[in-house]
């Protein structure tokens, strides 16, 4: 009997103590892998210890890395616009010229190539002429001025002759000489018609006739503003050469292009429910700002980039369902001496694709910043103000954004202080990286780097027991 009370004491102290074991290891187990966190499933950055904060602490270093910068802001004001496509173009009747041949001939000499500056007067080409017509012309003016010249002295003689010649001698040789002149004249035309110089017809009238017939370049055309053409000191510029040395030609072939570009023309396309707004601003007097999407600006004057419209369409095209409207453009150019010849370039070259933003509506007393400045969560967007090293995340309202600037309302979310009549903040406000440091704000915590501390104003400071 005592045996068995005995073992039966025994086994109890053995359950006993096995369950006081598995009590105390599911209380470790529990306490190394709560509930919420289990070996299998992955740990969210909060309980890593990264909490989201609206600040974040940039040293300087990092702000070079990121290539921020910040500046106070002032309202001020901006134009909502809408932008429609343009090109840079000739404008009609100034920029380009055709020179064609005045008589059948063969071009003998060539004195310029494709990319040469010339000026108005310069000889382009050496026409050997073949015109069975413009010889003749020559022949019948030089003809009619010698019998002009006989039938004179004729006249001369009866009037000297005394009373015995009767008068209606003298008038039949006038009558003569007047048909002559006549005649004259017009053969005089012709030859001006052909290209030939006032100088040269008073030589073929005195009986040197031409064989061989000089092409020179135009006058310019007159430029705009009540310019004279003789003003332009760039003169052309041979853009394209149509014959070759020895070639014949025919009258009115054309022989070259010649180009002059510095009165040059924006055409704009827009749709026809656009229109009212591209009349307006010419109701209104509003420039459209030009974007010419140039590289390096830099490297050229400054140019004025609103300019008025001068002439909408009242054609719209039924293939692209749009409509035209001009800018006029003044271009710029560089004038580049090499092998003995003087190149030009200009800025702006016909085929030129820009922007043109057209005004809609005129925004009074707003903050404008570069995209880059601007960060959108949803339907809320923020920006960063800088306290020194400290960035804060500050939300604000967009009035306008587009791909280079967006338009921020002045309603408080940025403290500001009246200052000649604008309204300017009072901290300094990030103009780049915004994105950047949103990231930062979400991924990071407010703890300050190893070994360093901050100030009351917001710089950061290496701890001076730290060795550098």
């Amino acid at each position: 009997m005592v045996r068995r009370i005995i073992q039966s004491l025994l086994a109890l102290g053995v359950l006993s103590a096995l369950a006081a074991g598995g009590w105390w290891a599911y209380r470790q187990e529990g306490a190394i892998f709560p509930v919420e966190t289990r070996p299998d499933e992955p740990v969210s950055a909060n309980a890593a210890g990264a909490t989201p904060t609206s600040k974040v602490i940039v040293s300087d270093r990092a702000q070079a890395n990121l290539g921020l910068t910040a500046n106070t802001l002032q309202t001020g004001l901006f134009w909502r616009t809408v932008t429609v496509p343009g090109m840079i173009v000739d404008r009609p009747g100034m920029s380009d010229r055709e020179v064609v041949a005045p008589a059948t001939g063969t071009i003998s000499d060539l004195f310029h190539i494709p990319g040469d500056l010339v000026q108005p007067g310069d000889k382009l080409f050496t026409l050997k002429l073949a015109s069975e017509s413009l010889q003749q012309a020559q022949i019948e003016l030089f003809k009619a001025n010698e019998n002009i010249k006989l039938a004179q002295a004729r006249r001369d003689r009866l009037a000297n002759a005394g009373e015995g010649i009767p008068g209606s001698r003298i008038i039949e040789i006038e009558s003569e000489i007047a048909r002559l002149r006549v005649a004259a004249q017009g053969y005089r035309q012709e030859l001006s018609s052909r290209g030939l110089s006032p100088d040269i017809i008073n030589d073929v009238a005195a009986g040197e006739l031409l064989s061989e017939l000089s092409i020179v370049a135009p006058p310019l055309a007159a430029l705009p503003g009540g310019a004279a053409a003789s003003e332009n000191p760039l003169g052309y510029e041979l853009q394209q050469l149509l014959v070759e040395r020895g070639e014949q030609v025919q009258a009115g072939q054309t022989l070259c292009h010649l180009s002059n570009h510095q009165s040059l023309a924006i055409e704009g396309r827009a749709f026809r429910d656009e229109a009212s707004l591209l009349e307006r601003s010419v109701r209104e007097g509003w420039p459209v700002e030009v974007d010419f999407q140039e590289e390096n600006p830099t490297d050229w004057p400054t140019v004025d980039r609103e300019i008025a419209i001068r002439y909408i369409a009242n054609t719209i095209d039924p293939a692209t369902r749009t409509f035209g409207f001009m800018l006029p453009l003044e271009n710029q150019h560089k004038l580049i001496d090499h092998d003995d010849r003087t190149r030009l370039l200009w800025r702006y070259r016909p085929g030129q694709k820009v922007r043109l933003r057209v005004r809609v509506e005129r925004l009074d007393g707003v903050f404008v910043l570069p995209a880059d400045a601007l960060v959108m969560e949803g339907a809320e967007a923020f920006v960063f103000t800088q306290n020194v090293n400290t960035f804060e995340k500050v939300e604000v309202r967009v009035l306008h954004r587009d791909r280079d600037q967006v338009v921020l309302a002045s309603d408080g979310a940025l403290a500001t202080y009246a200052k000649g009549g604008q309204q300017k903040t009072l901290a300094a406000v990030a103009q780049t990286a915004a994105a950047q440091l949103n990231r930062m704000t979400k991924t990071s915590s407010n703890d300050l780097p190893e070994g360093y501390h901050i100030h009351a104003d917001g710089s950061l400071h290496k701890n001076e027991d730290e060795a550098e």
